[in-house]
């Protein structure tokens, strides 16, 4: 039996890895896949795929990108996610920060460099016409709950994080939400390290044709939303919304939205460059 190695946030976006692996669909094809949570998110999985860690990452797309760039020897297979996330924009429930126009110039909360929570700090700055260069100032809380600690206790002034993911510590009053900042671009990809796609592609095929099989058919699972509601502490109106607002994909990500992608990051001084399609993309 193959053992491979995927990793992914613990997130309802990711149920439908969880649902396959508990009803046995890679066992069943002699494949061994181990999940791998990854709270800290995609500064965590970069890290882990360039260390061989893990195989294949479930990753936020812009994230992925400029670590390829940077070096990461992997390559994106296809979208996983075709909506984009919409990331809340938090601050402590006792904080003084009324407005987002109050936060120009404040220190936000990052899992790490090179994560989403990073890259996005610069998409909504560029949104509020903040000056990037002065109006910007980061402080690493690694995960949800290390941005928990460090809102309360004021180490940093604003987190953002999937905002579904965060509305339960909004409705507690540990979080207050001042704002929202979609990603422009399909928000999760499927990337696979270089050696994994060189000598295990059969098994990479039939994995995705497994997944790919289970969230066409997601939505249709019969009292889905009461299942995710109790699985990540939601409420039933919240998980309702965010499937409606949710697409998956089974398809390659296209030539125009990389291009889109690098464009944005090159403009933001996110990425140094920007790279042929096929250095990022490899179509199965």
């Amino acid at each position: 039996m193959k053992t491979v190695n995927i990793g992914g946030v613990p997130e309802h976006f990711n149920l439908a890895w969880y649902l396959t692996l508990k009803n046995g669909d890679y066992k069943n094809e002699n494949i061994n896949l181990r999940w791998h949570d990854y709270p800290g998110g995609t500064g965590e999985m970069n890290e882990a795929l360039r260390k061989g860690e893990i195989d294949i990452a479930v990753i936020l797309t812009e994230g992925i990108i400029k670590d390829i760039i940077e070096g990461n020897p992997s390559k994106i297979v296809q979208t996983f996610v075709e909506t984009p996330l919409i990331w809340g924009i938090h601050v402590g429930a006792n904080s003084t920060y009324q407005s987002l126009e109050d936060l120009k110039g404040s220190k936000a909360a990052i899992s790490r460099y090179g994560s989403g929570s990073h890259l996005m700090a610069y998409i909504n700055a560029q949104n509020n016409h903040w000056d990037i260069k002065k109006e910007l100032q980061f402080e690493v809380v690694q995960d949800l709950n290390g941005a928990v600690d460090g809102l309360t206790n004021g180490k940093a002034d604003y987190f953002m994080w999937e905002k579904f993911m965060t509305k339960p510590l909004v409705d507690k009053g540990v979080f207050r939400r001042l704002g929202s900042c979609p990603t422009p671009w399909p928000c999760f990809v499927i990337a696979v390290r270089d050696t994994f796609l060189e000598n295990d592609a059969d098994t990479l095929q039939t994995i995705l044709k497994i997944i790919n099989k289970a969230t066409t058919e997601f939505k249709s699972i019969p009292n889905i939303d009461q299942v995710i509601a109790k699985r990540y502490d939601q409420k039933l109106e919240d998980v309702q919304e965010w499937l409606s607002l949710t697409e998956w994909s089974q398809s390659s990500m296209s030539e125009t939205t990389i291009d889109n992608v690098q464009e944005q990051l090159l403009a933001l001084n996110i990425i140094p460059k920007s790279v042929p399609y096929n250095t990022l993309v490899h179509n199965l």
